[in-house]
């Protein structure tokens, strides 16, 4: 598997270049490409500081979304990562050519409109893939258990089509029977008498063929009848008198035989049949429902995950470089985790005067901070400080 590309979205305050200008601002960075973020309304400062808060836990959520469409579409593809890619947005051309949706989050809202209407549609995305990969997998259930009951049937009637090639798979103490008893083998409608049908596991056939006749009262001597068998077990039928029936069932679960409840009914066979083709037009239509659904819930989640975190930037650089706003924003994109700590390493290095002496190194070169309460640190809960707006992500 692939390793995810790495990207850092940072933004720094023009004044890094003795100009105060945006493009001299970019160039200076390097290979980061320019991030476009709008000019949003902005309230109080502690509004903000509140606003911050709440996209920090919201961008949280947005990433929890999109873990779960991706994992969703991993399972409904079997982990085909060339179909998963083809039906995923390109994410690095969506970040590269990246432009505020203004149509759906006008920019003249008031920040705390735009937080509400982006935590609304992350949560609608959520339970619209969570709903229709829950009722996929219900089908995909019901019908391995269907196929599970069939399974080798066409094993003990070679003249049956396997019209859905069911595995063979499953054994007699669990698969139908539908297809596998003789009805000429079971006594029906009789007053007194009935037919049990008993699958024993295959090293305890002697021991079955040597007692079944006298572990309960009433059991019609030379009635067991072997009507199937496969690698496990083998199926007979015996047959007792309904008197007694209660008792030699309970006597065979102390064998360790397993009774088998069976009623014969005309047509059995055909409409199990039927129910396999049913619930396995149902499987392939929920398959694409579902598959279409991941495609969309997909792109919708990650352009919302990225609008939270460009809303994050924009009240963190307010927060960090105060007004009037004068920065620039740049997406740096980095093919993994080594050169990740390299590129992130050089930043620090380049732009540590923007902290002050808020910003130090310790004796291992890491990031430090003098007085942590005094700073309010980009990705708060557990992120190591920047002297700059930044934040770190990937797409699996």
């Amino acid at each position: 598997m692939s390793k995810p590309s790495q990207y850092f979205l940072l933004s720094l305050p023009s004044s890094i270049v003795p100009s105060h200008h945006h493009d001299e601002a970019l160039e200076a960075n390097g290979s980061a490409a320019n991030f476009t973020i709008p000019e949003f309304k902005i309230g109080t400062l502690d509004a903000l500081v509140q606003q911050a808060d709440e996209l920090a836990k919201l961008e949280t959520s947005c990433q929890a979304v999109v873990s779960k469409v991706g994992d969703a579409l991993k399972n409904i593809l079997d982990g085909d990562e060339a179909q998963i890619a083809h039906n995923k947005v390109p994410v690095d051309q969506y970040l590269r050519t990246f432009q505020w949706n203004k149509v759906k989050y006008r920019a003249d809202k008031p920040l705390a409109e735009l937080i509400d209407l982006l935590q609304k549609e992350a949560a609608s995305i959520d339970n619209d893939i969570r709903f229709k990969y829950s009722q996929y997998n219900q089908v995909k259930n019901n019908l391995s258990t269907l196929q599970r009951k069939q399974a080798c049937v066409f094993c003990f009637s070679p003249s049956l089509h396997n019209p859905a090639n069911l595995p063979c798979s499953g054994n007699l103490s669990t698969k139908s029977l539908a297809s596998i008893v003789d009805p000429r083998s079971i006594v029906q409608d009789s007053e007194y008498i009935e037919t049990h049908l008993i699958a024993v596991p295959s090293q305890l056939t002697k021991d079955f063929i040597k007692t079944y006749e006298t572990i309960s009262p009433m059991v019609v001597p030379r009635s067991a009848q072997l009507v199937a068998e496969d690698s496990e077990f083998s199926l007979y039928a015996v047959t007792t008198f309904k008197k007694h029936s209660a008792e030699f069932v309970h006597k065979c679960r102390e064998q360790k035989w397993i009774p088998r409840d069976f009623k014969y009914v005309k047509g059995g066979k055909e409409e199990e049949r039927k129910e396999v083709e049913r619930v396995g037009g149902d499987e392939r239509k929920l398959w694409g429902e579902t598959l279409r659904l991941g495609r969309t819930a997909w792109s919708e989640a990650v352009m919302v995950w990225i609008h939270v975190l460009v809303l994050r930037v924009f009240v963190e650089t307010v927060l960090r470089y105060g007004l009037p706003l004068d920065f620039v924003c740049a997406l740096v994109r980095t093919p993994s985790s080594k050169q990740a700590a390299k590129a992130k390493a050089n930043l620090d290095d380049k732009y540590s005067y923007l902290a002050g002496n808020a910003f130090g190194r310790d004796k291992k070169g890491r990031v430090k901070r003098d007085d942590p309460s005094e700073i309010h640190a980009a990705g708060e809960g557990g992120a190591e400080y920047s002297p700059y707006v930044f934040y770190e992500f990937d797409f699996q």
